[in-house]
């Protein structure tokens, strides 16, 4: 299974002198499988530069899994130049929001309305079909290829994606904060509340337990996270935790802080990992930068 990250910023694109190393663009990520089949996590901008390289490969067909339906995630999906060309195909995954009542439709309808887009969603080319997702509802991509979404705490319905493909496996968070207790310690609630969110904890953990790849929101350092507690981010920590918890074999930490340059982003990223160097053993923790592609083998083998 191969992996090329497209887009690696949180919140908004932030291009850049400052931000040339690691890209500006915000969530995209293509996945590629032993059969060639594509599967794409997220529409954030960078799917833009994604779609051009696919002109060469028509007709396509294109499995999009939308974690969220905030900006970040959704904002390139109208630029998918695919969506255009007749004979394409192209399958957007998401969650069913009980807020609005809808599907991943809403996220198109909404973003290609009158006054908002030029184009309107009736004018597309490709065939295009939705599906609401479940957590925990299994996908079959071809014959030796599972998409499972995962609930995550974000404040939208937020759904990480295990990908499993002919041995190798590959989780993406999407936005997700560590589940944190509203209730003070001695409060009457403090305890039950502690008790569900250790429940959840182990639920996530148990799900991709064993994954060859993570790649986890790292919006914030530690020093950051309490004047953003509630936002729906993790940090550096966070993610090391997650992937020592879920025996992972490497890291990717996203989401970059958009606000953040290449140089402060390296910095924070090494006092992170040096502080845990003991207790995460032979995890390989890295920075995902837009542009690099790895080759994950059974065996957690990685060829860049």
């Amino acid at each position: 299974m191969r992996l090329k990250f497209w887009g690696v910023r949180g919140s908004i694109p932030s291009p850049g002198e400052a931000t040339m190393r690691y890209g500006g663009n915000t969530t995209c990520i293509e996945i590629r499988t032993d059969a060639s089949e594509l599967i794409i996590l997220d529409g954030g901008t960078g799917i833009f530069p994604l779609s051009q390289t696919l002109l060469g490969e028509l007709p396509v067909t294109a499995h999009i899994f939308n974690t969220h339906s905030h900006w970040d995630h959704v904002q390139g999906l109208p630029f998918f130049i695919p969506n255009f060309i007749p004979g394409n195909s192209v399958r957007l995954y998401g969650a069913f929001d009980p807020i609005s009542g809808e599907g991943p439709e809403r996220i198109m309808n909404v973003q290609m309305q009158y006054s908002y887009f030029p184009v309107r969603e009736a004018e597309l080319k490709c065939h295009f079909e939705y599906h609401a997702l479940q957590p925990n509802e299994v996908v079959s991509i071809g014959t030796a290829t599972t998409v499972t979404p995962i609930l995550l705490n974000h404040p939208v319905i937020n759904l990480g994606y295990r990908v499993d493909s002919n041995g190798t496996s590959i989780f993406f968070t999407g936005d997700h904060e560590p589940h944190f207790n509203i209730y003070e310690p001695g409060d009457d609630g403090y305890d039950e509340y502690q008790g569900l969110i250790e429940y959840q904890r182990q639920s996530i953990i148990g799900a991709i337990r064993g994954v060859d790849v993570i790649v986890a929101d790292s919006a914030y350092t530690r020093e950051e996270y309490p004047s953003r507690k509630g936002w729906g981010h993790g940090t550096f920590d966070s993610s090391i935790q997650l992937a020592k918890d879920a025996a992972a074999r490497i890291l990717y930490c996203t989401h970059h802080e958009p606000a953040r340059s290449d140089d402060e982003l390296e910095r924070v990223f090494a006092e992170a990992v040096s502080r845990h160097a003991a207790e995460a053993g032979e995890i390989e923790i890295l920075l995902a930068r837009e542009g690099d592609g790895v080759v994950i083998e059974p065996q957690g083998k990685q060829q860049k």
